[in-house]
């Protein structure tokens, strides 16, 4: 997959130093796949939910973290929308919200 918006995670765990190394993991793993619909993502990160509007909520770092990204299934692109603490993704719409960066 094409992930975008890479930077985000990166200013993330500038932050988040814990969060660095789940987060490459997490990188590395997504751009060497190529899931055609959601329950390809189930079959590696089946934690993962969807959260309508083609996105997915990721748990990282034993669910200190969590990552929302979008889909393009059909052209194979994952956009970054959000990434934050526990305690900060409570505070979001995970369907909505548009980046943190």
């Amino acid at each position: 997959m094409n992930i975008h918006n890479k930077s985000t995670l990166i200013n993330f765990w500038k932050k988040h130093h814990q969060a660095k190394v789940p987060l490459q993991t997490w990188y590395k793993i997504v751009e060497n796949v190529n899931w055609k619909m959601f329950n390809d993502v189930r079959k590696i990160y089946g934690s993962a939910d969807q959260v309508g509007n083609n996105r997915a909520v990721f748990n990282i770092k034993g669910n200190n973290f969590r990552l929302v990204v979008s889909f393009n299934f059909s052209r194979g692109w994952v956009f970054i929308k959000f990434i934050g603490t526990h305690k900060e993704y409570d505070q979001i719409d995970a369907a909505t919200v548009n980046n943190n960066n």
